[in-house]
């Protein structure tokens, strides 16, 4: 079963590139994040046609995250459990599914603006709940994986230069440490391998040529049990589809696992 994670910054734009991708890649399971479209103009019926389910949690221009599935869309949650809100707004930044015997949240983290702003607060505040949200799936004996935009470097070697991000948000202890409590509900960092250069980056700035010169971060992640880790097969970034025009700012992360899928007919 292949499994991923993307940010496509704007489902609607970028449906094209969606489709092509999917069937190139041979994804079984694809959670994305910053739909940027109301529920009603997400593309469900092109991705029916092409085989893929969709339980979608979107509300407006920013934000909205989904699962796609080819193999089985079971037990839906949208909306994380418990989570906090944002100017009076329950923000649709989480949203989780079982295909084909394993358990997936897609979650979309605030990216915290700036340390001392009251989204910073908002992002600390949403990890938490997220970690209480998901212990028992993390706990459990399903194999079950947190994917998605983070927006937290977990460590120094997931930027292209710790220096320049001094004093800014994705870098700092405690977000840091809010990844790590993470973890600690029973999650492991599964590791994507580089198609080039020594770290596999996810994230790179449209401005100052951030792409070409591979001036990236790695805050797209897949946080996964023991009983799914013990699955991988293989994991990387898949940098080629962030190349061309229109592309997203975000690469796909792929994970393999050798779980043949269970859904009839697939």
């Amino acid at each position: 079963m292949r499994i991923a994670t993307w940010n496509i910054n704007s489902v609607t734009v970028r449906t094209d590139r969606l489709l092509a991708w999917l069937e190139r890649s041979g994804t079984d399971v694809l959670c994305l994040q910053e739909l940027k479209c109301e529920a009603g103009a997400f593309p469900a019926e092109r991705l029916r046609e092409a085989g893929y389910e969709a339980a979608v949690h979107a509300g407006g221009r920013w934000n909205g995250v989904a699962v796609l599935s080819r193999v089985g869309l079971d037990e839906v949650t949208s909306g994380l459990p418990g989570g906090p809100e944002y100017d009076g707004v329950a923000e649709p930044r989480a949203v989780a599914a079982t295909c084909g015997g394993v358990r997936v949240w897609s979650v979309y983290v605030p990216n915290g603006r700036e340390v001392g702003h009251a989204h910073f607060d908002y992002k600390l505040s949403w990890l938490k709940a997220l970690r209480e949200a998901v212990a028992e799936d993390a706990a459990g004996p399903r194999p079950f994986a947190v994917l998605g935009d983070f927006n937290v470097a977990p460590e120094d070697a997931d930027v292209w230069d710790r220096s320049v991000f001094e004093g800014s948000t994705h870098v700092t202890e405690a977000e840091r440490a809010a990844l790590a409590a993470l973890r600690e509900a029973g999650l492991s960092d599964v590791l994507p391998r580089p198609l080039k250069y020594e770290r596999a980056f996810t994230y790179w700035d449209y401005r100052q040529l951030g792409f070409p010169k591979n001036r990236g971060m790695r805050i797209d992640l897949v946080y996964a049990n023991a009983p799914f880790t013990g699955l991988v097969t293989d994991a990387y970034a898949d940098r080629e589809e962030r190349k061309g025009k229109g592309a997203s700012d975000h690469a796909p992360v792929v994970v393999d696992l050798d779980l043949e899928p269970t859904s009839p007919g697939v």
